[in-house]
């Protein structure tokens, strides 16, 4: 794994644990994890929230056959069409580093609110293009690292990790988000944002990108938002 990989898995890794941060316990909670993956931190998140029952969506079949093998009650969905959920299921919504893969976003923020029950929240994190890097980039005249230009290849940006390999299937971001937009969108949705925060801070390591995240809210490299249903 190379040097630029490397900062981006330690930036994953301090997202998940402010993400953790954010959770709130309930109660005999039901939590659903939409782009659960192999569920490794779907896990995670259910001890935090106190979950009594997990579920989890995803749409490749071998991730969701590992999660179900973790023990999540995972199903293989396109995130892009509706929820196979009654209203009011959820009393936690969790999903990260998911809606800029869905090209129906509108869609899939109408679907973690219906599938909330009153009293419950969604954990939504992502990109930041408001990010200091990306900043550096764009005026540089390169191609912000989450803003993709194919579904094929890892195109405008020497620094991207992925550069020499063809993207992954799944992988190709479709909409990135600003601070403000991100937020904006959610309340037009009616998800009302309680927290807003960023998290990771290239190329800094957790304990100061911790710092800096909680100075600076607004340039981060990820966005996290809890918001609940309106």
């Amino acid at each position: 794994m190379g040097f630029l990989a490397r900062l981006h898995q330690t930036a994953d890794r301090h997202n998940k644990d402010r993400i953790l941060e954010l959770v709130r316990p309930l109660a005999d909670a039901k939590l659903v994890d939409l782009g659960c993956g192999r569920g490794d931190f779907t896990l995670e998140l259910a001890q935090r929230v106190r979950a009594s029952e997990v579920a989890g969506v995803d749409f490749v079949a071998t991730l969701v056959g590992e999660a179900q093998a973790r023990g999540v009650d995972a199903l293989q969905h396109d995130l892009n069409t509706p929820l196979p959920f009654e209203d009011g299921t959820f009393d936690v919504v969790h999903s990260n580093q998911v809606i800029e893969h869905v090209t129906q976003t509108d869609l899939f923020l109408k679907e973690v609110r219906r599938i909330l029950k009153p009293g419950g929240y969604a954990i939504v994190s992502t990109n930041n293009l408001s990010s200091w890097h990306n900043i550096l980039m764009l005026a540089f005249g390169m191609q912000p690292l989450p803003c993709h230009i194919s579904d094929e290849y890892a195109a405008g940006n020497p620094f991207d990790p992925y550069r020499n390999g063809e993207r992954a299937q799944g992988a190709s971001h479709y909409r990135v988000f600003s601070f403000r937009g991100f937020k904006e969108l959610l309340q037009l949705h009616s998800l009302h944002v309680e927290e807003l925060v960023t998290s990771g801070y290239y190329p800094f390591p957790p304990a100061i990108a911790d710092r800096l995240c909680r100075l600076d809210r607004v340039h981060g490299a990820f966005l996290i938002a809890r918001a609940h249903r309106g």
